[in-house]
């Protein structure tokens, strides 16, 4: 009953009409955090961990393992070394992320770009540097892969007032980057032959958000990282071509459905946080970089997270924590759709301490 009461305030949230206490949405991987916290070695013990880490701070959400079957101690990490270079991945979590090795493998020249046709290779699977590495021949085929991860039992529609969600990483700005490689992609797309190429693109997520909009899911979160840490990547004229009016479209189609959109980006935002919530978005959720409360003032009650920073809990710095949680606390109170992020990551290197500074001064400020 206490999960179900949870997704309901969840979907509160979502919707804009949070209540009095503050609830967070954390990107979380870092063991060592829990184990600190929690007294119980979470290699050893991951269920009984987790289980305890939901006791002292439920506001996380996070999920319970389904055994207490131990786990392998990761070994990237544990002796400074904290990538791999043969395989282009760095220390995740309790393991290591997926490769940052994306279309340099595969295109060498823009020739080879323009060659390329995304619908002919439509079934993705053997491309694991595309994160969504599926089968993406048919609108049918990527349903039944998108719908078994959901209980039969629920049909076509998500339980009422439940923050039942699916997610797709590739929303549009994703496609070209990961297929490609960061200087194909900025060397090729201002060539006219690269409109089809995303016209391509575009008939793949015609597809995905047609099949995501028969999901018994009630939010569809929805990534594409089109801004770095400074601002855009590229032109509001480019992204007005090519990406906003896919995003009008794809986010019409979940709409008509009944879901709402949240959007997911890297980065700061500010410059096209406008154009996201005209194209339909319900929220953002960004990093730290992002001006969230221009958002909130511009976008009364719009879920937003994503404020809270890692650098700050990395120095473990008492006053410092308190000052961002306070801050944060601040934009609360001015959008009743406002979660308590830390938007740039909860990896497994930041500082345990700062992690358990940051949660306890939660737990007693985060209130509207």
């Amino acid at each position: 009953m206490a999960i179900e009461l949870q997704e309901e305030e969840r979907y509160k949230v979502y919707m804009g009409r949070g209540g009095k206490r503050l609830l967070h949405w954390e990107h979380w991987s870092c063991p060592d955090a829990e184990t600190c916290l929690t007294g119980i070695d979470y290699y050893e013990h991951p269920k009984l961990c987790r289980e305890k880490l939901r006791e002292l701070y439920p506001m996380l959400n996070l999920g319970i393992p389904e055994t207490d079957e131990p786990r392998k101690r990761p070994q990237m990490g544990s002796s400074g070394r904290t990538s791999n270079a043969e395989n282009h991945t760095v220390r995740w979590g309790e393991s290591e992320s997926s490769t940052f090795l994306h279309g340099e493998a595969y295109f060498k020249t823009p020739e080879d770009v323009f060659a390329f046709s995304p619908l002919e290779h439509a079934d993705f699977r053997s491309w694991r540097h595309v994160v969504e590495n599926h089968d993406f021949s048919s609108e049918e085929i990527i349903y039944r892969n998108f719908r078994k991860h959901y209980p039969a039992e629920w049909g076509d529609k998500a339980p009422p007032l439940s923050a039942a969600s699916s997610g797709f990483y590739n929303t549009t700005f994703m496609w070209p980057l990961l297929t490609f490689g960061w200087e194909l992609f900025l060397e090729c797309c201002l060539d006219e032959r690269f409109q089809r190429i995303m016209d391509e693109f575009a008939e793949i997520n015609r597809r995905v958000f047609r099949a995501i909009s028969r999901l018994p899911v009630n939010f569809v979160i929805c990534h594409d990282d089109i801004v770095m840490t400074r601002g855009p990547v590229c032109s509001p004229q480019w992204m007005h071509r090519y990406v906003f009016p896919r995003y009008e479209e794809y986010w019409s189609l979940l709409k008509a459905a009944g879901k709402e959109v949240i959007f997911m980006v890297d980065g700061c935002v500010d410059a096209y946080a406008d154009d996201v919530f005209a194209c339909g978005a319900r929220g953002i959720i960004s990093e730290p970089y992002t001006n969230y409360k221009e958002i909130a003032r511009k976008h009364k009650d719009c879920f937003i997270a994503g404020e809270g920073d890692n650098r700050i809990l990395n120095r473990n710095n008492p006053e410092e924590i308190r000052v961002m949680v306070e801050s944060m606390v601040e934009t609360g109170k001015m959008s009743a759709g406002y979660m308590m992020c830390v938007g740039n990551h909860i990896p497994w290197n930041v500082s345990p301490e700062g992690i358990k500074r940051y949660l306890d001064l939660s737990a007693e400020l985060a209130f509207r």
